[in-house]
């Protein structure tokens, strides 16, 4: 046994693994540009057509909007839902997978009210990056921005994976438009990324390795799912062959940041992912959030968004009548 498990594992990861897909091992293939960029034309072609293929299977979008703020020019889509007491939804989506991720979901949450879906900065997606983001602190400051040029002032946030982080992150340190916050079995809040999954997103991260590679651990992430000729999983492959990262790892969040959260937190925590230690993540939860409710899923893998799109659905509105009328 090591002597120093603890210290072991900060080093596996600092190798860099980035939310649930991929890992940063580009810091070895690393290209000149300080933004998140295509590697080729051809490379972006071939996203985009996968990313349209998979957008068609949402409902068609009431608004398209690019956003220009200080980091680059934001993608956001709007639909207009049920129209009630709640303030819109706001859809992170995990890395790689940008808005056509949340099709499972949609239809259900607009049974709730209002949502926009917004393809995160810096990562695949339609979202243009052209400012560094150098610390957890810009990856506040281009969503608030981003919250900030929407028309209304307050939001319903809720992000998967790596949009649960920076659904958090942002909540952290400009809590003043988010009115309640859901988090679905996010990476580095409730707990950190397990050793094991580290290791085996590695190969995965090296773009020039065969597209099995990294089905292989998209379908590891999802409870051992297939993703053959599955459209959001073809674009997700293809944003992990296509596009460079280039920001900091996300900074664990503390115990003390969620403690200090204002707002009202929807902890779902999924059984089965490879994300994080889920009792350890349950416990945490329970124990640092102030107003909370944890749901906790023992079944979901970290694909839960599209394994229980009725029950998180189910679990929001409950969450929302309890704690947001306007």
């Amino acid at each position: 046994m090591p002597k120093h498990p603890r210290r072991r594992r900060r080093l596996l990861i600092a190798l860099g693994i980035v939310g649930a897909l991929i890992v940063a091992t580009a810091y070895a293939l690393r290209t000149p540009s300080p933004v998140g960029h295509w590697n080729s034309a051809a490379g972006y072609e071939d996203y985009r057509a996968k990313y349209d293929a998979a957008l068609r299977d949402l409902p068609t979008p009431a608004e398209v909007h690019d956003l220009r703020i200080e980091y680059g020019v934001v993608r956001v889509y709007r639909w207009e839902g049920v129209k009630g007491n709640h303030h819109p939804l706001v859809l992170l989506p995990g890395t790689s997978s940008g808005t056509p991720v949340w099709a499972d979901n949609l239809k259900s949450l607009l049974a709730i009210t209002d949502v926009y879906a917004i393809d995160l900065l810096g990562e695949p997606g339609m979202s243009i990056q052209n400012k560094p983001i150098t610390s957890d602190a810009d990856k506040a400051a281009w969503l608030d921005q981003t919250l900030a040029a929407l028309p209304e002032q307050r939001f319903n946030l809720l992000g998967l994976s790596i949009g649960g982080w920076t659904a958090t992150n942002l909540a952290v340190r400009h809590p003043e438009r988010i009115a309640t916050l859901t988090t679905l079995d996010p990476v580095n809040v409730y707990d950190g990324i397990p050793a094991e999954t580290v290791l085996r997103s590695l190969p995965a991260a090296v773009k020039w390795l065969p597209r099995s590679w990294r089905d292989s651990f998209n379908s590891y992430t999802a409870g051992g799912a297939p993703v053959e000729d599955v459209a959001v999983a073809d674009m997700i492959e293809a944003g992990m062959k296509n596009y460079t990262l280039r920001q900091p790892q996300p900074k664990r969040i503390t115990e003390d940041q969620l403690g200090s959260l204002p707002m009202p937190v929807l902890a779902v925590i999924a059984g089965r992912s490879v994300m994080h230690d889920s009792a350890k993540a349950r416990a945490t939860a329970d124990r640092a959030l102030r107003t909370k409710t944890v749901a906790y899923y023992p079944e979901a893998s970290h694909a839960i968004n599209g394994e229980y799109p009725d029950r998180i659905a189910a679990d929001v509105r409950a969450f929302l009548q309890q704690h947001d009328q306007r």
